[in-house]
């Protein structure tokens, strides 16, 4: 169940990220703004929007999936991964800065993941009788 885990919340990861950064590319692309049918054709020709809806649908599902079995705590601070993959792909594509509070908030965000899934694992343990008799 462990590796259901990991790898469900790497492709959540992964379609997250490609959502965020299709609609940072599909933004681009969009300017600039005029809510006029140009502008909604505009932004419609480019595939990255597509890039984008593909993103949030097959995360809507996979979150979907990874909610019928894991803990609700551990799994919503696990689904803001994404944070730390967009930050990173951020530098590379848009030649953002990596700046020290981003680290710590990335720090902090694989902590939290991390404690919570701690906790979740030794309420688990309690739970299961240690004495066993027939």
């Amino acid at each position: 169940m462990r590796s259901f885990y990991i790898i469900g919340f790497l492709v959540l990861m992964a379609f997250d990220t490609l959502a965020q950064i299709s609609f940072k590319f599909a933004s681009i692309h969009a300017m600039p703004l005029s809510f006029d049918l140009p502008w909604l054709i505009r932004v419609f020709s480019h595939p990255w929007i597509y890039g984008a809806f593909v993103g949030y649908i097959g995360a809507f599902f996979t979150w979907m999936s990874l909610l019928k079995h894991a803990p609700v705590g551990p799994a919503f601070a696990a689904s803001h991964l994404e944070l730390i993959s967009v930050t990173i792909l951020s530098m590379w594509l848009f030649n953002e800065p990596l700046t020290l509070t981003k680290i710590i908030g990335a720090l902090f965000i694989i902590c939290g993941v991390f404690f919570l899934a701690k906790d979740e694992s030794q309420m688990d343990a309690e739970q299961i009788p240690h004495n066993i008799h027939s």
